[in-house]
């Protein structure tokens, strides 16, 4: 059977069902797209801060302005902005910029939600219809029954279960992808921040014990 033959063998619910597909083939690939960037070079960059950090507080500015695209990059920045901050200040500033960048890490996860769960119930309405259209031609008072409408009606209520569940499996599979590196970033955020958190703690008590710092 050609596709535009087992659309229509699958009834007025494959409209719904099509647009899903599309909708979870799109977002899927924008999310491909986001988490290979990220961690392309996130691991290499992140070194880099911390290691130039260690060295020269001042130059990690510039590596991180210029990897602005990675969210680690941004969540550091706007907590070494803060000036003269303490660390527990410091603390709390990374914490604050990693919940403002937690959005952008589940981003579309509702609209995943939302097709893996209605999916199958589309699925199932079309089976029902289906059905419906079986007993509909089956002739209960005649000699038989259009043969036609009742295959038909039976193809259109396996037609559209089949169509439910695979939209639903093929979300799904990419909705548990893009859930295990949100974790595994989340993860990262939280080593390397507690990582430049400690040497936030080392550079501060250096400076406070400063004349400069103390007469500024």
């Amino acid at each position: 059977m050609s596709f535009t033959e087992i659309f229509q063998a699958g009834g007025i619910v494959m409209w719904p069902l099509t647009i899903f597909s599309l909708i979870a083939i799109a977002l899927s690939v924008e999310r491909l797209i986001f988490w290979v960037r990220v961690n392309r070079s996130q691991r290499k960059v992140v070194k880099k801060i911390l290691a130039t950090y260690r060295r020269q507080p001042m130059d990690v500015f510039a590596i991180l302005r210029q990897n602005i695209h990675l969210p680690i990059s941004r969540i550091f920045l706007e907590a070494l902005e803060l000036e003269k901050a303490s660390p527990n200040q410091f603390r709390l500033a990374l914490e604050s910029a990693t919940q403002a960048e937690l959005p952008m890490l589940k981003r579309f996860n509702t609209v995943f939600q939302t097709i893996i769960t209605v999916s199958p119930l589309l699925g199932l309405l079309g089976t029902i219809l289906g059905l419906i259209r079986s007993f509909d031609a089956i002739e209960i008072s005649g000699i038989g029954s259009n043969a036609e409408m009742v295959t038909g009606g039976i193809s259109e209520a396996l037609v559209s279960t089949a169509t439910g569940m695979v939209v639903a499996i093929f979300t799904l599979l990419f909705a548990n992808l893009f859930r295990g590196l949100y974790k595994r970033q989340i993860a990262l955020l939280q080593e390397h921040g507690g990582q430049l958190e400690l040497l936030y703690e080392d550079h501060y008590a250096n400076k406070v014990g400063t004349p400069e710092y103390a007469n500024s």
